[in-house]
């Protein structure tokens, strides 16, 4: 049905990514067969000190690995923008597409010339989830690939959308949204947003379904979003002690910093099996870390930073150059010319300065302390760093 269907519509269609099996496009099989994880060699509960920390539910913290996403892309056109289509002198590709469209919609084009404004050529990029049966809808985003200045208004004409093993999963056809928009007048042109990409709303069809061997899987991978040692014991050790009091066994053992493998009792589908252990609550840990965006001056500072006491003074030198050139006229009956005579004035200005101690054995401590230097984002950067190289900053620092 999907090879009837692509002969009426574009005949250009963009890949790319190299092509690879079709097995890839299935969802991960690391349970498969009779393997199974062995729990004892894990040890038994651990001894972590009891912290007082957010307690969070394992399916906010953690995602399977038997189910994840795929990417779909396809080429296709975008039809009825009011004149802020592609140039088709600077996109080529575009009246090639039109030609090629008409032709499999029994319209010939020889020898003429398309010069529509009311056309532009996109990029439809998707993600197809997991379990998602044929039939079905998801939402697409579409990008424009030439000079359009605009495409508010525009329809998808109907693109089929691919895998990386070149297969065609999904088909794509309906209204753009676009939030943003572009108007231009003779002396002055006001853009809010972005005007060339959108996104269309459960505007694809699923023709092909992934297979999903979900209920077969003995063994479950289940790995933390943000990885963490002691995060990783605790969501083992609970999902241990439910399984424990449920099946009368434990199920669960951790791998390292991110993944637990854990065995899927045979008395219990897997949807159920994992319904039942997102819901436990586990208290989350992590590591003391400053986040730092020098682009923005924004900062991050997390719960267990900590900062050794430290004497911090701050100042900034401000230098101004001025130039104010005088213009020089020659004494009266003379040979002199008009002349332009330099003149500069430099003022420099030292704000701030002063010495504060600064100890952050909590997070309000050290926040109030930073408050309380009275320096702007910039500078509160430039202090962290200077903390940091002083070997006083118990925290990691990341600059982005």
């Amino acid at each position: 049905m999907i090879a009837r269907w692509t002969s009426t519509i574009l005949a250009a269609a963009c890949l790319l990514a190299a092509p690879v099996l079709a097995a890839d496009l299935r969802p991960g099989t690391a349970g498969e067969g009779n393997f199974r994880v062995n729990v004892a060699a894990s040890g038994g509960p651990s001894e972590l000190p009891d912290r007082i920390g957010p307690v969070s539910r394992i399916k906010d913290i953690a995602t399977l690995l038997t189910a994840r996403d795929n990417q779909l892309i396809g080429y296709g056109l975008v039809i009825g923008l009011q004149g802020s289509g592609d140039g088709l002198r600077n996109s080529p590709f575009t009246e090639q597409s039109i030609r090629a469209m008409l032709q499999n919609l029994g319209i010939a084009m020889e020898g003429g010339q398309a010069r529509a404004k009311n056309v532009a050529a996109v990029i439809v990029t998707a993600n197809l989830p997991p379990f998602v049966q044929s039939g079905a809808r998801i939402d697409v985003s579409v990008s424009s690939l030439g000079d359009a200045s605009s495409l508010q208004g525009g329809t998808l004409v109907m693109t089929p959308l691919r895998a990386p093993d070149g297969e065609i999963y999904a088909v794509a056809q309906g209204p753009v949204f676009v939030s943003g928009f572009s108007v231009q007048g003779q002396a002055e042109t006001l853009t809010k947003g972005v005007p060339t990409s959108g996104r269309i709303p459960s505007g694809a069809i699923v023709e092909r379904q992934v297979d999903a061997r979900f209920n077969d899987d003995t063994v479950l991978t289940m790995q933390l979003r943000n990885p963490d040692f002691s995060t990783t014991i605790r969501v083992t050790d609970t999902i241990n002690a439910y399984t424990q009091s449920r099946f009368g066994k434990r199920t669960a053992a951790e791998q390292d910093s991110r993944t637990i493998l854990i065995n899927r009792p045979t008395e219990v589908s897997a949807a159920r099996f994992v319904a039942e252990l997102e819901n436990l609550l586990v208290e989350t840990d992590t590591p003391a870390r400053v986040v730092v965006d020098e682009r923005t001056g924004t900062i991050v500072i997390g719960q267990d930073v900590k900062i050794s006491q430290v004497a911090v003074s701050h100042g900034q030198l401000t230098v101004r150059i001025t130039e104010q050139p005088q213009i020089v006229q020659p004494a009266p009956f003379s040979d002199g010319v008009t002349a332009e005579e330099p003149s500069t004035t430099i003022d420099a200005q030292q704000a701030g300065g002063q010495v504060a101690m600064l100890e952050g054995p909590d997070l309000q401590t050290l926040v109030s302390g930073l408050n309380r230097i009275g320096v702007k984002p910039d500078g509160i950067i430039a202090i962290l760093q200077g903390i940091k190289s002083a070997g006083a900053l118990q925290a990691e620092l990341v600059l982005q």
